[in-house]
């Protein structure tokens, strides 16, 4: 129901601009030699011929109307042009007349607080403007007024016969005794007159206007002189406009209100509203609407103009009359998909373009069951929390009418196909996305908060709406495998990424220095891989074949893990059938992040941090051709200065590598991974109550992997 809101004390400037039959304008822009001639616009229907969406002026002189379909426009107009609206997702497509309109609203935005209330029409706040144009140049000091201001028609102004209309308009603009409220009436007259040439020039599109102290009285003159006109409406002619305006023509009005209105109180037009106190009216229809209904019966409307530039929500849907009805749940589900596809689409290119995202999806629909003729309006919306992803909102959607169907049908429905009824049917149907609003700032991808940097696009060449997927999807069994780990930007910026994931190469990419590690094993004799010092590996790359280091000392190096053991642990991996740990993905993910900037600095850090856990460095995803090998010895001295600190309860330096505050984890988040990754983190997080494990009994935990191997 409306809600009342008080006008302001102060006399506002606003603009109603609507453009002439726009979609019939786009396709004559495309096709010039339209221009002129009897033209409309069709849906693609292949039931008569289609359906009349937009009537040329040129068309409609003929008796050519909207409510006609393409066959019947024929008949009364047979050299008419029918230009069928582009086709996608098996509907109309509407994005080219969306981006026309925008180029219309870039315009109209310069001179005041711009609202787009459709793809078509758009209010303006004018009242800085015009109290701008005021002071500098007051309307009665202009000698020289342009043709198009003076084309303009005041609502009230008597034009005797005879009389030149234009002459009249100059002379209501420069009277001196004008109010202060239609002196600012006049600016705005100059002003919209202005943005209406110059969205001609720009754009070739002509369009209307009406200019009024609010936003119901603008909207309301804009479609009284068309096409390619303005109109005033001084507040001493308010009265008369809504004394004989139909109730029903007036905004909110149209529906069940405007029905009651007519029954109940006999009101046929606004004016008639009149005659009834606003406690009368209050008690019919409640405080906020009674209250309502007594200020628009006096023209008084305070709501403002709200800056917005963009859709306030996005919807697709479709109609299937008489005949094509859908009525199984395959069907719906099909059209379902279809418009699901096409809104995804457009949440996509609204994320990327102007960085904003969606909270809800709506399902509307119509629908009837046999031997109940008012069925139509019983459907009921459904609604949900959006999920991003044009499966999600597919899956979503179905859910949302399943759940709406069986409410409709009063009884529960089988979620198959195979089990439907055939009496009911759907002749609407649609989805919207609403609660728009700017992705606030800061807001990045959950992997930022396991010690990643920040993803950019730049980094992974992806759009700004995969920050929001899942980094960790779930698995319907409830264990995660290595696909569920590698999010879908890491998965598609490394080719063959699903097939070596099924393999199990416990690899999150090329550089990955475990990974040229266990592939070097089998290039090697076991004799090699038994004498060589495990940190050799730290300064191998892809343009550099493996070679040993030349040690000065020729003792085993007990203390650190060889490279048998890791061929070892490789096999291991391969025997888990693609399990792996939730750390590889985010250590690698970390290491593919990092700047080489802030290698350079930290590099010598890492590289000590890393081999006190036997962990890779981060300088092993970026070692490079130029970098210079470090003597043995000082490899073996950093090794030996920190054997002693790699311990398991000992995580307070591994905490700061992570970065993450205990107090701050959620741990329903937690709760939700595999049992096994639970257990881990629960170590991590509380290490004091971590049971002292015996050698011969590692191999359960994650910690094992990057421990020294102590048995040689």
């Amino acid at each position: 129901m409306p809600v009342a809101k008080r006008e302001t004390s102060d006399g506002r400037v606003i603009a109603h601009v609507d453009m002439d039959c726009f979609y019939v304008q786009v396709e004559q822009r495309k096709q010039p030699n339209l221009r002129g001639l009897p033209t409309a616009v069709i849906q693609y229907n292949s039931f008569k011929g289609g359906a009349l969406i937009a009537v040329s002026y040129e068309a409609r002189n003929f008796g050519v109307k909207r409510s006609m379909r393409g066959d019947e426009a024929k008949d009364v107009c047979p050299q008419i042009h029918l230009v069928q609206v582009p086709v996608a997702h098996g509907k109309a497509d509407l994005n080219s007349y969306r981006n026309a309109g925008s180029e219309v609203v870039s315009i109209l935005s310069k001179k005041g607080r711009c609202e787009r209330a459709s793809i078509d029409e758009v209010y303006l706040d004018l009242t800085d403007a015009a109290e701008t144009m005021l002071l500098e140049m007051p309307p009665e000091a202009r000698e020289d007024i342009e043709e198009e201001v003076l084309k303009s028609h005041v609502l009230g102004l008597e034009i005797k016969e005879g009389i030149d209309a234009k002459e009249e308009v100059r002379k209501w603009i420069r009277r001196g005794d004008a109010t202060y409220q239609d002196k600012l009436l006049a600016c705005g007259a100059f002003i919209v007159a202005n943005l209406r040439m110059q969205v001609l020039k720009d754009t070739e599109f002509t369009c209307s206007a009406g200019i009024a102290h609010n936003k119901m009285l603008a909207k309301l003159a804009s479609g009284m002189n068309k096409p390619a006109q303005q109109t005033v409406v001084p507040q001493s002619s308010v009265g008369g406009l809504l004394e004989s305006l139909p109730i029903k023509k007036m905004k909110q009005l149209g529906g069940k209100l405007g029905s009651s209105l007519q029954s109940d109180l006999g009101c046929k037009t606004v004016g008639d509203l009149l005659q009834f106190s606003e406690e009368k009216l209050q008690q019919c229809y409640g405080i906020n609407t009674g209250n309502w209904l007594w200020n628009i019966a006096r023209g008084i409307n305070g709501e403002e103009v709200e800056g917005r530039l963009l859709p306030k929500s996005h919807g697709s849907g479709k109609t299937f009359p008489g005949p094509q009805a859908l009525k199984t749940l395959a069907s719906v589900q099909h059209w379902l998909n279809e418009l699901c596809e096409e809104l995804s689409e457009r949440l996509q290119s609204d994320l990327n373009l102007n960085k904003r995202i969606a909270h809800t999806l709506t399902l509307h629909a119509r629908a009837y069951k046999k031997g109940e003729s008012d069925s139509l309006r019983k459907f009921p919306s459904k609604s949900c929390p959006l999920r991003y992803g044009t499966t999600k909102i597919q899956e979503d959607a179905l859910t949302l009418f399943q759940a709406a169907l069986r409410e409709f049908l009063g009884f529960c429905i089988s979620k198959t196909h195979g089990n439907e009824n055939n009496n009911w049917g759907v002749t609407s149907l649609s989805v919207s996305a609403s609660k728009i609003v700017p992705i606030p700032s800061g807001t990045h991808s959950i992997v930022k908060y396991f010690g990643g940097q920040v993803p950019s696009s730049s980094s992974f060449n992806q759009p700004l709406g995969n920050a929001f997927d899942e980094a960790v999807p779930s698995s319907p069994s409830g264990s995660e495998n290595c696909s569920g780990l590698i999010s879908y930007e890491l998965q598609q910026n490394y080719p063959g990424g699903d097939t070596e994931i099924k393999n199990s190469e416990a690899c999150l990419h090329e550089q990955d220095p475990l990974c040229n590690l266990s592939r070097k094993v089998d290039s090697l004799p076991k004799e090699s891989s038994l004498e060589s010092p495990a940190g050799s590996e730290d300064r191998t790359t892809k343009s550099e074949p493996y070679r040993e280091l030349p040690a000065k000392d020729p003792r085993p190096l007990s203390s650190t893990p060889s490279l048998k053991a890791v061929e070892k642990k490789k096999t291991m991996g391969n025997n888990l059938k693609g399990n792996c740990s939730i750390m590889d993905f985010f250590n690698n993910y970390q290491n593919s992040q990092s700047s080489l900037e802030h290698k350079n600095v930290t590099n010598a850090h890492d590289v000590k941090t890393a081999s006190s856990f036997g962990l890779p460095s981060t300088m092993d995803s970026y070692s490079t051709c130029n970098q210079i090998e470090q003597p043995a010895e000082r490899c073996r001295e950093e090794i030996d200065s920190n054997v002693g600190e790699c311990s398991v309860p000992n995580m307070s330096q591994r905490r700061q590598a992570w970065d993450y505050n205990i107090d701050e984890i959620d741990h329903s988040v937690i709760e939700e991974l595999p049992p096994e990754i639970q257990q881990e983190f629960q170590a991590w997080l509380r290490p004091h109550k971590r049971p002292n494990v015996p050698n011969s009994k590692r191999g359960s935990s994650i910690t094992h992997y990057f421990l020294p191997d102590k048995s040689r």
